[in-house]
C-alpha cells in the first residue's frame, strides 16, 4: 500500500529503502501554492535509531507490512529476552538491542505486542502506561505535604524516576512508558 506524506501520523509504520520506520512525531506545514512540507521524527524498527526527516509535496512512501502478536514476557538470560505466545506456546528470543528501552518496564508475565516484518520479530510495543512497584524511596518529612516536591523512587525493574513526596515503599504507581513520568498511585 502506498502512503502520501499527509497520511503520515504518529504511530504509522512505513518503509524507506526496505527498512521499517515508525513515526514518533509529526508536524505538517502547509505552503501556499507549493503544497505541504511534513517534518517527522522517525524510529528505525530494526536498530532503534531515531532520525528526523522532511518530506515535500507529493512524495509517496510504502507502508510496511507489519503484523502484531500479543506475547508474554518470560525472562532475561544474559543479552537475550524470551517471550511466549500464550495461545500457541511458541517462544521468541530477542536480543537486548532489539528490546531496547522496553527493558525499563518489563516484568515476568507482562503482555506486550511483538511486531513482525516478514515473520521476523523487529520491535516490542509497550502499553501506554505500566504499573510498577516502588522498591525504594526516601521517607517523607512529616508535615511536608506540598504536591510540587518530588523525590527519586526505584521501581521493581530497577528504573529510577521522580515521584511526589507522598509515595512510599510498597506503593504501586502508573508510569508513562513514552515519557518515563509518574502518572498516579494505583489504588489497590
Amino acid at each position: 500500500m502506498i502512503l502520501g506524506i499527509t497520511d503520515l501520523k504518529k504511530g504509522i509504520i512505513f518503509k524507506i529503502d526496505n527498512q521499517p520506520f515508525k513515526v514518533i512525531n509529526y508536524n505538517q506545514k502547509v505552503m501556499g501554492r507549493g503544497g505541504s512540507i511534513v517534518n517527522v521524527k522517525i524510529k528505525s524498527l530494526i536498530d532503534g535509531k531515531v532520525l528526523e526527516k522532511t518530506f515535500k509535496g507529493n512524495e509517496q512512501l510504502e507502508m510496511a507490512d507489519i503484523t502484531n502478536m500479543t506475547v508474554s514476557y518470560l525472562y532475561e538470560a544474559g543479552e537475550k529476552y524470551y517471550f511466549m505466545n500464550n495461545a500457541t506456546f511458541e517462544q521468541f528470543e530477542l536480543s537486548k538491542d532489539l528490546v531496547g528501552d522496553a527493558t525499563d518496564f518489563l516484568k515476568a508475565g507482562d503482555e506486550v505486542q511483538l511486531q513482525f516484518l516478514d515473520n521476523n520479530p523487529i520491535n516490542i510495543e509497550l502499553p501506554k502506561n505500566v504499573d510498577l512497584l516502588v522498591t525504594y524511596t526516601e521517607t517523607a518529612v512529616k508535615g511536608d505535604t506540598s504536591s510540587s516536591i518530588t523525590k527519586d523512587a526505584t521501581l521493581e525493574t530497577d528504573l529510577v524516576i521522580k515521584v511526589p513526596i507522598f509515595i512510599k515503599i510498597g506503593d504501586i504507581i502508573s508510569v508513562d512508558t513514552s515519557t518515563y513520568l509518574y502518572r498516579e498511585r494505583v489504588k489497590s
